[in-house]
This record gives C-alpha cells, sequence and structure tokens, in this order.
C-alpha cells in the first residue's frame, strides 16, 4: 500500500500523505489540498471526513462493533461500573481499586451545587422543558466556578471535569423536581454515583427512599452505554466550541443544546411514542407497511443507525435489561410485547434484513426509562447526564492535541455574484 494519495486538479499535481489508525480505515490528510489546487473538498455532514485524531472511542458501524479505549461496550457494560468507564475515558485506563476508590470519593465531593443555583431554577416557567433548563443551568456553571476556567491549566481542567460529571446528575434531578414543584434533596455521599441520582430524583423529603437494586444497576447500564459515541454531532459541537477556548461549562452547554435535536438525543423518546401509537400487537403488521410505504411519511422509529449497518452493540444489553426491570418492578406495559413481537417481524422481514434496519438503544432504552417513572421529557436530559463523561474527555483530548485548530468549515458558495447597490427608491 503507498503511503500518499495523488490527486490531479486544474492541472494541478499533488500528493498527500496517508495516515493510518490503530484500527479503522485509512484517512487521506487534504489539509494542503486547496493551498495545492485552489479548491475545498465537499462533504455534507462530514460523512467522509475525519475532524481529529482521537484514542477514546472506536465504532465499525458494519461490523456492529463499539469500544471504549480498546474494551468492548458490551463487556463494560455486563462487568463495570459508570464509575470505572468515567475513570477510563478520562485517564485512558481502567482503574485499579485503589484508583477507583479515589475517583469515586472526589466525584461524590463535588455532587453538591451552588445554593444559588437553586435561585436561578426559579427564573424558568414550571412547564419548562427539562433540557431548556439544563442548557441555562449548565452554562451558568462558569458564573458560579471561576477557579476552573483556564483551559491552560491542567489542574483546572481536571477539577472542571470532575465538577461536570459530578454535578449533572444534580441538576438533572432538580430539573425534575422544579417541573413537579417539589423540593430539591441534597445529595447523599453514602450512595453510589447512579443511586445517588434516583434518590435525588424520586425521593422526598418526608419519606426514606430505598434504592431498587436492579433499577440502580440498568440506569448505571444505560448511563455506560451513552458514555460516549465518538464524533457524533454533540460531541463534534463540544470540540468545535472548545476550539475557539471557550471555558469547558460553555461547552459542555453547547453539546446539551445539540443533543436536544430529535435526530440525535430525542431518538428514545421518538421509539416511545411509536410503540404506543401502535398500541398493541396486532397492528404492528399495519405500520410495517406503512413503513415500507415510500409515500406515507410514517418511519420506524429506533430502528437503523448513522453509523450501525449492523445491529446496535448496545441493544443487545438493553434488550436483557428491559427484562430485567419490568420483572423487578412488576411492570405489565403492553408496549414492551410490541417492542418484542415488532423486533421480531422486522428481523425476519426481507425488506428491514436488506437495508439492514436493525433495532439500535434507543429502541429499548426508552421502555426502560418509562418503566421506571421517568417522563419522556426526561430521556433526554439523562443522555445528556451520561454522555457528559464522553464530552469532558474528548474535550480534554481536544485541548492537549497539538494539531488542534479552531474549527472553521468552508462551503461551497452558490448565492448571487457581486452586484452594485440600487438607493431603496430605485428598485
Amino acid at each position: 500500500m503507498t503511503d500518499s494519495a495523488s490527486i490531479s486538479l486544474h492541472d494541478k499535481d499533488g500528493s498527500y500523505p496517508i495516515m493510518t489508525g490503530s484500527v479503522g480505515p485509512d484517512v487521506v490528510d487534504i489539509r494542503k489540498f486547496y493551498a495545492n489546487t485552489g479548491a475545498f473538498t465537499y462533504d455534507p455532514g462530514f460523512t467522509s471526513t475525519a475532524s481529529c485524531q482521537s484514542k477514546l472511542t472506536y465504532i465499525d458501524g458494519d461490523e456492529g462493533v463499539l469500544l471504549h479505549r480498546g474494551y468492548a461496550i458490551g463487556e463494560l457494560a455486563e462487568k463495570s461500573s459508570f464509575m470505572e468507564v468515567a475513570h477510563l475515558l478520562l485517564n485512558g485506563e481502567l482503574p485499579t481499586k485503589e484508583e477507583l476508590d479515589t475517583f469515586t470519593w472526589t466525584i461524590t465531593r463535588h455532587t453538591m451545587v451552588h445554593e444559588q443555583l437553586a435561585t436561578f431554577f426559579r427564573g424558568f416557567r414550571r412547564d419548562a422543558h427539562p433540557m431548556a433548563i439544563m442548557c441555562g443551568v449548565v452554562g451558568a456553571l462558569s458564573a458560579f466556578y471561576h477557579d476552573s476556567t483556564d483551559i491552560h491549566d491542567p489542574q483546572q481542567r481536571t477539577i472542571a471535569s470532575h465538577r461536570l460529571i459530578a454535578k449533572m446528575p444534580t441538576l438533572a434531578a432538580m430539573a425534575f423536581k422544579y417541573s413537579l414543584g417539589q423540593p430539591f434533596l441534597y445529595p447523599d455521599n453514602s450512595l453510589s454515583y447512579t443511586g445517588n441520582f434516583l434518590r435525588m430524583t424520586f425521593g422526598v423529603p418526608a419519606e426514606p427512599y430505598e434504592v431498587n437494586p436492579i433499577v440502580e444497576q440498568a440506569m448505571d447500564r444505560i448511563f455506560i452505554l451513552h458514555a460516549d459515541h465518538e464524533q457524533n454531532a454533540s460531541t463534534s459541537t463540544v470540540r468545535l466550541a472548545g476550539s475557539s477556548g471557550a471555558n469547558p461549562f460553555a461547552c459542555i452547554a453547547a453539546g446539551i443544546a445539540c443533543l436536544w435535536g430529535p435526530a440525535h438525543g430525542g431518538a428514545n423518546e421518538a421509539a416511545l411514542n411509536m410503540l404506543r401509537e401502535i398500541g398493541t400487537p396486532d397492528r404492528i403488521p399495519e405500520f410495517i407497511a406503512r413503513a415500507k410505504d415510500k409515500n406515507d411519511p410514517f418511519r420506524l422509529m429506533g430502528f437503523g443507525h448513522r453509523v450501525y449497518k449492523n445491529y446496535d452493540p448496545r441493544a443487545t444489553v438493553m434488550q436483557q435489561t428491559v427484562r430485567e426491570v419490568l420483572s423487578a418492578l412488576n411492570v405489565k406495559d403492553p408496549v414492551f410485547d410490541v417492542a418484542l413481537q415488532l423486533e421480531e417481524m422486522a428481523l425476519n422481514d426481507p425488506y428491514f434484513v436488506e437495508k439492514k434496519l436493525f433495532p439500535n438503544v434507543d429502541f429499548y432504552s426508552g421502555v426502560i426509562l418509562s418503566a421506571i417513572g421517568f417522563p419522556t421529557s426526561m430521556f433526554t436530559v439523562l443522555f445528556a447526564l451520561a454522555r457528559t463523561v464522553g464530552w469532558v474527555a474528548q474535550w480534554n483530548e481536544m485541548i492537549t492535541d497539538p494539531d488542534q485548530k479552531i474549527g472553521r468549515p468552508r462551503q461551497l458558495y452558490n448565492g448571487p455574484t457581486q452586484r452594485p447597490y440600487v438607493p431603496v427608491g430605485e428598485r
């Protein structure tokens, strides 16, 4: 294999280095393409463009592979904890027992938020969407924690990273409580990261709250499965904001805003709404027929993925987890029956097999979250809570990358060419 690619354009020949990663497709380095040819490349959605080098997460969509620092997502979800995965993404290796205890202790001691933030919440309407609240509150953290906004200080970057990971569950629980008109609960340092979040979300001051271990494990798995997912839209947004030198709290707020889009973080809500619309298993054939009809706007939500062209490896874990949760909570939800039969019928239908429209993680996670007691408006908030770990790790990696420059995509301009200004009375 040659170590360079040759491209000829406008009678100009150019040679461009081929970069090879530890795994995955080769990458042609075209940073000098414009200088050599006077032309840009055109790649809407960046589907064939590598925007950075990263050691965090690897996806092989054709084979259904997702690795964090080399570890398979299924193995991490089955054997690890969210705190271990957070340490792995931030520091590069799974922690020893002592390292995990220290890391967990540090995160636990950062879960409290400034008391004035409670006043900040009251500036929102009671019916405000929790994601609207999260965009504002997370961005406002930079106004409360001035001692960790210097991105050039490694220690301040570490403190900011720990603060964001630790405070996100507290802020998410506060957003939920605010929508109900219930009082905020302070964190309980005796509980796990996930258990503490569940108590702050569903507990009330007048009664003791007991964390259901099955629900706690399910939520921990959901957090692991959503911790990072390579250079997706929200992660790219965090990196793009960070490339300007913005403080970490502003960068994560930008990621939350991007995640709010229904094509990104809102997919599990859309999948659950679709299952509820179908209602009963006997109506599944009708909706499958509609999904095949190009003239019908209906689409099967929770099937297929922008990257995965095979079975989403995260969906396998979710399929087992949803059974455990519904059994532990003794939930008889017809939506789950619809989900199982829809999956079976779709996987055996030549139309979906040929197009490789397999169930993804969103297909099951919405059913689990609904069974636990979360309204659909909180689904994307939970996604943001988990993804903060990946965003922070990606942000840290970007800051220390010597090749990183401020993001500046170019365009193919097809508007009017230069023309003279005509006074308003002559138009």
